[in-house]
């Protein structure tokens, strides 16, 4: 019986791991929306770290997290270092290409509860007294991405994240 057992543990553990090698090699999660303001105006609320913490869903998160802002005031070269709590976890993020009123590209460190390297890129499209804008998230899906990706939904996980900050972005905009 152990031994029935123990061989069906196994098959699982080897088909969840040849399952895991199967998916991509890399990871795009993106959201969109529309704001009634101006792309300059929405562009100013992403460029400068300093007031991430109005609309940004992980300040929310953690409203006790520690944060250090460093580098340029704003745009290209702005650092800013988090450390909170198991929600939030620790990481930095530093603007490395700011073009208004259109891009901002982050780069991502995470370093707990797990190490990772992405790209986050607000994209904004003026259309008339609309600005559409897309929050995309990308980067590597190393080994161990791919087998908790057969577990968890990240573009579900993470882009609940994205469409409440989108909708905070948006009120704040719009208000």
């Amino acid at each position: 019986m152990f031994k029935i057992l123990g061989i069906v543990v196994v098959v699982l553990i080897v088909g969840v791991l040849g399952f895991a090698a199967t998916k991509p090699d890399s990871f795009r999660v993106q959201r969109t929306a529309s704001i009634k303001a101006p792309p300059e105006k929405v562009f100013a609320l992403i460029n400068d770290l300093k007031g991430w913490n109005a609309w940004s869903p992980y300040d929310r998160k953690d409203p006790a997290m520690k944060r250090t802002l460093s580098g340029a005031p704003a745009g290209k070269g702005a650092i800013y270092e988090w450390d909170g709590n198991k929600d939030v976890g620790k990481g930095r993020m530093e603007i490395t290409d700011a073009t208004p009123p259109s891009k901002v590209v982050i780069k991502l460190d995470f370093i707990e509860p797990f190490e990772g390297h992405n790209t986050a890129e607000f994209t904004l499209s003026g259309k008339g007294e609309t600005t559409d804008v897309t929050w995309a998230f990308y980067g590597p899906s190393r080994f161990m991405t791919k087998v908790v990706s057969v577990f968890l939904d990240m573009d579900k996980m993470i882009g609940r994240d994205f469409e409440a900050g989108l909708a905070n972005l948006k009120a704040i905009a719009e208000g």
